[in-house]
């Protein structure tokens, strides 16, 4: 679990300002689709996700914070956003109030998972639901709305993998041929695989070691045995994504680690050697068995999330920086003129500037070190003179010569200035 913090004083992760960055365009780009933030607590029912996420699946088995309060209770914290979006979608009969629902969320999540780059026990995701929907159209437009996402963060090089995993009606034929397969290579299979042939078989498929790669490749293709309502269900996810211009590459690997998905699921996958083999940055599907399995209604839903620890990973690897920096610097000249310069400092902050004031005050010169650190677009040092005239100067920090300008209508002045050349690109926040 890490901190997040501000500006140069992180190091191993992004600056929270990266990590803001990624909220406002998230919200940006999401409620531009008509999607609403929902937030959940972090506490559930274990029941919860022993009935969603599936009680073989690694998550369930090895990786829930677990605990009984002092009622007697299991609760959890929650491993993943969709099971608590649906919980909250029943228990509050959404679903009488509209017949379509698009939910967005952001927060934090928490699975006991072996460190490694990018993967963390407190992690963050960003996550949306659609739920009323069983068209493929719905599909696309949550995998479109990640496209534009990335777009807008200026993440490139990440591709849109894509599978199908078929309905009740024809993956248990599938799952029949495939155990069949993989027991005649169990020997070759690693100690979870093993496990997982007998739990959850189509686990295996997304298995990273190499020697359970090895046999999988030439495993059955799920694709070759849907149904013809499945199939044409992916078909049409294929016209629409071709349709937009929205590049996939077709994998039959991508199972997906929830036992709730059925039909389309799809990852992102980022070509990046920072996150190492913590390739995926996101990754969703359809689960139109879900809602009724909790005790719902019957209703169909696709959904996705999305990694924030990995995406504010690759944004710091591109260099890019995101804080904003102070509109000014309000330095104070003399002891006389403390009171004064605070003062100012407060009436420049309700007028919409950025202002740093350093209350401890010390020598003009220790003052104007903090300014430079500060990277204030303008300094403004208030001494007696200024005080008694009413004028000061602006001191652009980038270098120019000072501006001439009144006390009253300092505001003014620094927003009509010319803005200096940033020093380090920040085009991806435009």
């Amino acid at each position: 679990m890490n901190d997040l913090l501000p500006g140069e004083l992180s190091s191993d992760m992004a600056p929270i300002e990266t990590w803001q960055f990624v909220e406002r365009a998230t919200r940006e780009v999401f409620s531009r689709f008509g999607y609403g933030e929902v937030r959940t607590p972090v506490l559930e029912d274990t029941g919860l996700f022993v009935r969603s996420v599936g009680e073989e699946t690694d998550i369930v088995g090895k990786e829930m914070y677990t605990f009984e309060d002092k009622g007697g209770r299991s609760l959890s914290l929650r491993p993943e956003g969709t099971a608590p979006a649906v919980r909250a979608y029943i228990e509050h009969s959404v679903s009488n109030q509209e017949p379509l629902t698009r939910w967005y969320y952001v927060g934090p999540m928490f699975r006991y998972e072996r460190m490694k780059t990018g993967r963390y026990r407190q992690f963050y995701q960003i996550g949306a639901e659609a739920l009323g929907s069983k068209e493929a159209a719905q599909d696309v437009e949550l995998m479109d709305m990640v496209v534009q996402l990335l777009e807008r963060i200026g993440l490139k090089d990440i591709s849109l993998n894509l599978n199908s995993l078929g309905d009740d009606a024809c993956r248990p034929a599938y799952q029949q041929k495939l155990v069949g397969y993989l027991k005649s290579h169990r020997e070759e299979l690693c100690e979870d695989c093993q496990r997982r042939l007998e739990t959850n078989p189509l686990r295996v498929l997304d298995c990273k070691n190499p020697k359970c790669q090895a046999v999988v490749q030439a495993a059955p293709n799920i694709l070759q045995e849907l149904c013809e309502p499945c199939k044409a269900h992916f078909d049409e996810v294929k016209r629409k994504l071709d349709a937009l211009g929205i590049r996939y590459v077709v994998n039959p690997q991508i199972v997906r680690g929830l036992d709730y998905y059925t039909r389309t699921t799809f990852e992102f996958i980022a070509a990046h050697p920072a996150l190492g083999t913590a390739s995926t940055v996101g990754g969703g599907g359809r689960y139109d068995k879900l809602l009724k399995a909790l005790g719902g209604p019957d209703v169909p839903a696709v959904g996705f999330a999305l990694g924030m620890d990995r995406l504010t990973l690759l944004l710091k690897e591109s260099g890019q920086k995101f804080s904003d920096p102070p509109d000014l610097f309000v330095a104070v000249a003399d002891e006389g003129s403390a009171d004064a310069a605070f003062t100012l400092a407060s009436k420049l902050r309700k007028e919409g500037l950025r202002v740093e004031f350093d209350t401890r005050g010390g020598s003009l010169k220790s003052q104007m070190k903090r300014a430079d650190k500060t990277k204030a677009r303008f300094t403004l040092v208030l001494g007696q003179a200024e005080r008694e005239s009413g004028k000061a100067q602006l001191k652009p920090m980038a270098g120019g010569d000072p501006i001439a300008v009144s006390l009253t209508e300092v505001t003014q002045a620094v927003r009509s200035a010319p803005q200096a050349p940033a020093p380090q690109a920040t085009a991806a926040q435009g």
